[in-house]
């Protein structure tokens, strides 16, 4: 049993967070990880409507055990106009934490509060750690250059150590962990806890299909590569045959329409003026359905099993 700064902010077993996963987290991987001592997160976007939101959180309310703790992760800049919304549902049903990303955390550590319940925020340099210790932060999620998704851009010892040296705040490592050895080695960099997302995408419980499970067994860490076309911020996907069909690389139409996508409704008429669909095509098909999102610690991901086992091989 690891006891951390983690651990007692939480009031879980273990120094573990399933990170929250776009279009992959949800309710029964979070269950599963409760009954085994840890933590989970899932995105509020998940969920269309703030009655499916409610209904999670209710649902995970019902099912949580001592030892084990869930949360939600919010979207906490302009780009998400369903924020101010998920983060008054989130604090009338009082969940046990918040991770914020993409944006200034100020309000919703300033609501969360009021209501007992804790705040981490995504961070990928100092700066910007400093910016949310100011604001009231519990703790930080040190995104490193390891983390599938949008990664950071530093090592994990040294953004951890930059970070430890730098603030006051409990450091989460977020990237590169799907062993025990890997959890020792963020452990013994500094951090309290780790924030594991990938090796999770191939569990019983994930929401994804058994293509994109199966993915994650098939490749390793060779096999993931920087996409553009998903969002215009550079994000790690697994070169499958689609990827390497369409190219990492954005085209015109697409940066077009990921500076201003109010330009979308001009597709059609380009569409019309050269007769074809591609254009079309070029703009719209790449999304994060037909592209699977994933980290290289893949590269341990051996066979889909339940949730419970991917957390033994981490944190036993």
């Amino acid at each position: 049993m690891i006891k951390t700064s983690l651990t007692a902010l939480l009031k879980i077993e273990k120094p573990l967070i399933i990170a929250p996963m776009f279009l992959v987290s949800n309710t029964k991987m979070i269950i599963e990880g409760m009954k085994s001592g840890v933590a989970g997160c899932i995105p509020a976007l998940n969920y269309r409507t703030l009655a499916e939101l409610r209904n999670s959180i209710i649902e995970l309310k019902s099912a949580k055990v001592d030892g084990g703790s869930f949360g939600y992760n919010l979207i906490v800049n302009k780009s998400n106009i369903k924020y101010k919304d998920q983060l008054t549902v989130l604090c009338e049903e009082k969940v046990d934490f918040i991770i914020t990303s993409l944006g200034s955390p100020e309000e919703t550590i300033r609501e969360a509060h009021k209501v007992g319940i804790k705040v981490f925020c995504d961070v990928t340099d100092l700066a910007f750690a400093k910016k949310v210790e100011a604001l009231g932060a519990d703790a930080l999620i040190a995104v490193n250059n390891l983390a599938g998704g949008h990664r950071g851009n530093f090592a994990p010892e040294d953004l951890i150590r930059a970070l430890n040296l730098n603030t006051t705040l409990p450091v989460i490592s977020a990237g590169g962990v799907s062993t025990r050895l890997d959890l020792e080695k963020m452990m013994n960099y500094g951090a309290v806890g780790v924030s594991v997302g990938s090796p999770f995408i191939a569990s019983t419980e994930s929401a994804v299909s058994q293509d994109y499970k199966q993915a994650c067994v098939d490749y390793g860490a060779k096999d993931i590569v920087l996409t553009e076309k998903i969002s215009g911020t550079p994000c790690t996907v697994i070169n499958t045959p689609y990827v390497q069909k369409v190219g990492t690389k954005q085209s015109w139409i697409e940066r077009t329409l990921s500076k201003n996508k109010t330009l979308k409704k001009w597709v059609k008429m380009i569409r019309y003026l050269l007769g074809s669909n591609t254009v079309t095509k070029a703009a719209t098909e790449v999304t994060y359905k037909t592209v699977w999102v994933a980290g290289p610690t893949i590269e341990n991901t051996k066979a889909i099993l339940p949730v419970s086992e991917i957390i033994k091989t981490i944190v036993g």
